[in-house]
């Protein structure tokens, strides 16, 4: 019964960032105490950190960042009951309804917490969401991951994710949250919940990417959205789109000046000729 309450309050408490968790810290069971997740926007990750791929490879996370796709990031453990197969889900739900794909536009890397998962753990995770997902590019651009300790402890310390191994239960207490990195390694974007619609999804890695990924119009409608704490989600912002209005407004008259400009010239020609034409 125990162990069922502290994983119901567990999913329900740990989806919040670290502020939140703070405050309700005291009612807290011991077990997850100081779990939660303590954002470091603009830090940039240790990218000569060794991990193992799903085929056993080991590579540095340098090795993933490639070209100037944006990254996103996501902490899990494979045999996790609950939580983390709950927050697997919602990356790929949010990918499918993506137009971008793993390996073309951005790239993804799940890593597991639990330095005693292997490389056949991570392949059978991959095989299943990409099967799911039925884009077989996305293999190339959609990474999951094992490593030592030493390695788990300093990435998940860089990204500020806080979480605890509960003994009794041989289970990790954590939150649920995906981090996005530009194509240096810096983390730009934090998402909480287990919930990742392609609308947030999109807009996160625009930003991580600098603006860079996306159609020209995908990029103008882009421009016109900005992260909400509060909301955990994008949302219009005014004075952008203003902004966009008023040039696109200015561009109008622009071309509508620029055509009375030369349909007056083509006139004062056409009488120029007529002249000289009668002249003769």
């Amino acid at each position: 019964m125990k162990s069922v309450g502290l994983a119901v309050f567990v999913a329900c408490m740990l989806l919040h960032p670290i502020s939140a968790e703070a405050q309700l810290n005291k009612q807290k069971p011991k077990d997850v105490q100081d779990v939660g997740i303590e954002e470091h926007l603009g830090d940039k990750i240790p990218l000569d950190l060794m991990f193992a791929t799903s085929e056993g490879d080991s590579v540095t996370l340098a090795s993933l960042m490639k070209g100037d796709k944006p990254v996103l990031l996501n902490p899990v453990y494979y045999e996790c009951p609950m939580l983390c197969s709950m927050v697997i889900e919602a990356v790929y739900s949010g990918v499918s309804d993506l137009k971008w794909t793993p390996g073309d536009e951005y790239n993804i890397i799940t890593f597991s917490i639990d330095p005693e998962e292997d490389s056949k753990l991570a392949a059978s995770t991959k095989d299943s969401m990409i099967t799911k997902l039925g884009r077989d590019n996305a293999r190339e651009g959609w990474y999951f991951l094992t490593g030592n300790e030493k390695s788990i402890r300093t990435l998940t310390e860089a990204i500020g994710f806080k979480y605890k191994k509960v003994e009794e239960q041989d289970q990790f207490a954590h939150s649920a949250a995906i981090m996005f990195l530009s194509p240096d390694g810096t983390l730009t974007r934090y998402l909480y919940g287990i919930e990742f619609d392609e609308f947030n999804l999109r807009n996160a890695l625009y930003e991580a990417a600098d603006g860079e990924v996306g159609s020209v119009t995908e990029r103008v409608l882009l421009y016109c959205y900005q992260y909400d704490p509060d909301s955990n989600s994008y949302v219009a912002v005014a004075w952008r789109i203003m902004q966009l209005g008023g040039f696109a407004t200015a561009l109008i008259l622009g071309i509508f000046i620029g055509l009375l400009w030369l349909k007056e010239k083509n006139s004062k020609n056409d009488k120029n000729i007529k002249i000289t034409n009668g002249s003769s």
